[in-house]
């Protein structure tokens, strides 16, 4: 009987969509639903198990990991990309790694839960109105303001979207922009330093890679109008942490909404719990029933297909 490791499994959702009786003849699962506080803790935990279902960039998959789990041979992840798994190390330890599908359109749904929470004051009305207050705030209006939007692939596009139909400008900027794509879908190309000056909102949404970490620095939130707002729903890393932090206290820009940060799950004592000008989720963009369904459906499936010598959905 193959041993296989839920890993991170917050929600603890896994027994709600597989139906772990179908499988009991051929696989033994394990869930974990808290994460690993050290990779010793995690080697310990994992060391019997032939596969892995993981959570993409939860537990980090690295080197050393890999090397101490000498009976492991096939990781299934979350979605069809993973910088936390060192798929080096794997493929030289002869293990097998396996995507999922995932849908975009939560993640561009996720983005405009902030900012609509942010320019609407959603959390402090909200608190205020079960202490008995009564509209302590005043929001602001989204249409005629310019949103600009750092990355436009699938999510950035749904986002700009959006913006169009709450009556934005919208302008964008990446590496590698495609012109002929903006222009259909009606968004201005800007440089990055246009951008970030003239935009009301600014929202990330490029694929995180070595090119793109510390892409928000102090020298870029100096940038932006102190009345501009920072969205970042892609990865952490792009911003970095610290000097947001010192932007949010300083105001140099009027506030953030956040769904990613550098370590997650985010410490209870991290600074950024404590900013009133800080709109924070805990990394559930892509936390949709529809969307775990995928994962841990199609998990089941590439680990089928791998027994019978027919790999699905390969990562290399």
């Amino acid at each position: 009987m193959l041993k296989v490791g839920v890993l991170d499994d917050y929600q603890d959702v896994f027994n709600q969509i597989i139906d772990i009786e179908k499988f009991k003849e051929k696989y033994e699962f394990k869930i974990f639903n808290e994460p690993f506080s050290t990779e010793n803790e995690a080697v310990v935990a994992l060391e019997e198990f032939e596969a892995l279902f993981i959570m993409r960039e939860r537990t980090p998959i690295t080197k050393s990991l890999i090397t101490s789990l000498p009976k492991l041979k096939y990781i299934m992840t979350s979605g069809m990309r993973n910088n936390a798994i060192d798929l080096e190390t794997a493929k030289k330890n002869k293990i097998i790694v396996c995507g999922t599908e995932i849908n975009p359109n939560p993640a561009a749904e996720i983005t405009w839960a902030l900012i609509l929470g942010l320019l609407r004051n959603i959390k402090q009305e909200v608190d205020n109105m079960f202490q008995g207050y009564w509209q302590t705030t005043m929001g602001l209006e989204l249409k005629g303001k310019l949103l600009g939007i750092i990355g436009l692939g699938k999510i950035g596009t749904q986002v700009a979207k959006v913006a169009k139909a709450f009556g934005m400008e919208v302008c964008a900027w990446s590496e590698n922009l495609d012109l002929t794509h903006a222009n259909k879908i009606g968004v201005l190309p800007m440089t990055k330093e246009d951008l970030l000056k003239n935009s009301d909102i600014v929202s990330l949404h490029v694929v995180f890679g070595d090119r793109y970490k510390n892409l928000i620095t102090k020298k870029e939130l100096e940038m932006m109008k102190k009345s501009s707002f920072l969205i970042n729903t892609s990865r952490g890393s792009i911003v970095n942490e610290g000097d947001l932090i010192q932007a949010l206290k300083d105001e140099t820009i009027t506030g953030a909404g956040l769904d990613v940060y550098d370590k997650e799950p985010l410490p209870q004592d991290h600074k950024l719990r404590f900013l009133p000008n800080a709109l924070l989720l805990p990394h559930i963009g892509y936390v949709t029933a529809e969307n775990y369904s995928k994962f841990y459906s199609q998990m089941i499936e590439n680990l089928e297909g791998c027994l019978e010598n027919k790999p699905l959905r390969l990562i290399s």
